[in-house]
């Protein structure tokens, strides 16, 4: 079975039986240019150049576990899977809007300000699991070490200045 299939099944499920050990891929583009340390993929599990995962393993430990990425059939060691495993019942249902399929992204999400984990770096949210929704101060973490190689874009804040983003997971 494919490692994505996997790891999309557990997006689904949360179950720990669904989780795969690694996940596959392979280079795309042309090989001469610069490696992504956060190259695009899946947004609800991000991969991660080894560099930003070891820097950032303390604070991410907290929300998930880091698999290991097997490029063209082999573990080089360059990149981890990030896999955000922690779920919280933060989301103010009546609010946010609803997802296209069961699991998909929110385009809104509304948070209770009083139940968003802070403490976490990334979580989940029931019924929409294939997304991970990263707190500020992890973004301003990543930010720091990627420079212009993140693309950042706010779901959502209590601030009334600071305005989401219209279609925050259209890339």
């Amino acid at each position: 079975m494919s490692h994505h299939i996997e790891l999309a099944r557990w997006e689904r499920s949360g179950s720990p039986a669904d989780l795969p050990a690694a996940i596959g891929t392979r280079w795309a583009g042309d090989p001469r240019w610069r490696a992504s340390e956060f190259p695009a993929g899946n947004t609800g599990s991000p991969i991660l150049s080894r560099r930003v995962a070891e820097a950032l393993k303390e604070d991410l430990s907290l929300a998930g576990t880091f698999l290991p990425v097997l490029i063209d059939g082999s573990d080089t060691g360059e990149y981890v899977l990030f896999l955000v495993e922690s779920g919280v019942d933060c989301l103010d249902e009546r609010r946010s809007s609803k997802p296209k399929r069961s699991g998909d992204p929110l385009k809104k999400a509304i948070f209770r300000p009083d139940a968003v984990p802070v403490e976490l770096p990334a979580f989940r949210v029931p019924g929409s699991r294939r997304a991970a929704y990263w707190n500020g101060w992890a973004v301003d973490h990543l930010t720091q070490l990627l420079g212009d190689d993140l693309n950042t874009r706010l779901v959502w804040s209590d601030d009334p200045a600071l305005t989401p983003h219209p279609d925050p997971w259209g890339f």
